[in-house]
């Protein structure tokens, strides 16, 4: 199939304007809970602050299906209770997508992220936000998709005990 085709085998027409159609989505209301998956996760810097960025895709309820919610998570927000609450978001996003980010114990990487993170449901609670007559949504809470199982925690090791062969049964 050419590049010039539509998925209806018709040769697309020349022409200097396009308009995709779409427009200015009113925000979710504010408190909604949506069921929305990562579709990514990354370190973005504006100006000169470090952030990780996540871009949620919303699956259900229908209404607000494809709709895409912007996260800014601060951990490196120079107010300490602003960082701390940052943290704690990224510890129960992790959490929710497995665990594996803390588990390292290390400072995630644009890899890492994308690794671990991308396409996780959960459940969002959606607040709203207004600046300067724009408005949009932010991320208050995460949990556990519906009938989500939780990531699985190993066990530490047991210390090695002393067995002595006259201890073993056989």
């Amino acid at each position: 199939m050419s590049i010039w085709k539509t998925s209806d085998n018709k040769l697309v027409e020349s022409s200097t304007t396009f308009e995709s159609g779409g427009g200015n989505l009113p925000p979710i209301p504010e408190g909604t809970s949506v069921i929305a998956a990562t579709v990514e996760a990354r370190w973005k810097e504006y100006e000169g602050e470090d952030y990780i960025s996540i871009q949620w895709q919303v699956l259900a309820p229908a209404e607000f299906k494809n709709r895409r919610v912007f996260q800014k998570i601060k951990v490196n927000e120079s107010d300490a209770g602003k960082a701390d609450r940052a943290k704690k978001m990224l510890a129960a996003i992790d959490t929710n997508a497995g665990g594996h980010l803390m588990a390292a114990g290390v400072h995630p990487t644009d890899q890492s992220l994308t690794q671990y993170l991308v396409g996780k449901p959960m459940l969002l609670r959606l607040g709203l936000w207004e600046i300067n007559d724009k408005s949009g949504n932010w991320v208050m809470a995460v949990s556990p998709k519906v009938g989500a199982a939780p990531p699985v925690k190993e066990a530490p090791a047991a210390p090695a005990a002393n067995i002595v062969d006259s201890d073993v049964p056989f």
